[in-house]
């Protein structure tokens, strides 16, 4: 059996119906009945629980052979919907979680964290990441810890200001550094093998197949488009200053404009073999880009 926690989020659900659309048995943790009916269409398992509820956890664990854990408050903080923190949810919720599944003899824990988090930037997010990676290093599980660039579906779309539709674009620091944006299904089927796989390494840093700065992105979506989009920059030192006040008053926001500052401070020295050695045919970040600009057109 596996438990899948962050099932009703994008990431989770794609490794939930890949996992099931390979005969596996899938468990999905779940706080209320959002996503439940999808989840149990593919033929998957539904529990209650909460990351913030130690005792649902435990029994959510039972049985389980392998855990994938990509489940994180920040979108709900970001629209509002969750009271509960970063800190609260990534941090003390999935400790929680890989103590219930040490306690209930899981054997494989996979951890969905991101690259470049010990960049030092400081938001509640990185110190949620690794403090749970640190204590996945000191579990008596087998532990795979995947460091995911950043999402496609995020960072090169109206969520993470990059509005191909409205002809805007937000850009952190400099724009000139090349990051490996990814696909979120090409994550999902990386997280599906690492959790299947007979010997699976501890560690793995990802990205995409093709390495681009944010300035280039935005040169390739005006091509697309033809047209100009309108660019609003924000200097890095604004942005350090911008995650330090937020921290304590928005965890999420905080961390949503440090995930754009790391993309701008830390070059990619990852690329997508891991993908590529498991057969994954991963998508360049121009292909979602055209794919952006061909609904709008």
């Amino acid at each position: 059996m596996i438990l899948v926690v962050g099932a009703t989020g994008d990431l989770g659900s794609r490794c939930a119906r890949r996992l099931r659309s390979e005969g596996q048995p899938v468990r999905c943790l779940v706080r209320g009945s959002e996503g439940e009916v999808v989840l149990r269409g593919v033929g998957a398992e539904v529990v209650r629980g909460d990351l913030t509820v130690p005792a649902s956890l435990r029994a959510a664990c039972e049985g389980v052979d392998t855990v994938i854990a990509t489940a994180t408050a920040i979108a709900r903080r970001l629209d509002g919907s969750s009271s509960s923190t970063i800190r609260e949810v990534d941090e003390e919720g999935m400790s929680s979680l890989v103590d219930a599944a040490e306690a209930a003899g899981v054997r494989r824990f996979v951890y969905l964290s991101f690259s470049g988090v010990d960049g030092a930037i400081g938001t509640p997010l990185e110190q949620a990441k690794l403090a749970i990676e640190k204590r996945l290093g000191a579990s008596s599980m087998q532990t795979v810890i995947a460091r995911s660039d950043a999402f496609q579906e995020v960072h090169l779309a109206p969520m993470g200001r990059f509005d191909i539709a409205a002809g805007k674009v937000a850009i952190i620091g400099r724009g000139d550094t090349k990051r490996r944006w990814v696909a979120t299904e090409d994550v999902a089927a990386l997280l599906c093998a690492l959790a299947l796989e007979p010997a699976p390494p501890a560690l793995i840093e990802f990205g995409g197949p093709e390495a681009l700065t944010k300035n280039e992105a935005l040169a390739i979506a005006q091509d697309l488009t033809h047209r100009k989009m309108k660019v609003q920059r924000m200097p890095r030192p604004v942005a350090h200053l911008a995650v330090r006040l937020l921290k304590r008053r928005n965890d999420a926001l905080a961390s949503a404009l440090g995930a754009g500052l790391l993309q701008d401070l830390q070059e990619a020295t990852w690329d997508d073999t891991a993908l590529r050695q498991r057969g994954i045919n991963a998508k360049s970040a121009t292909d979602f880009l055209r794919e952006q600009a061909n609904q709008f057109r």
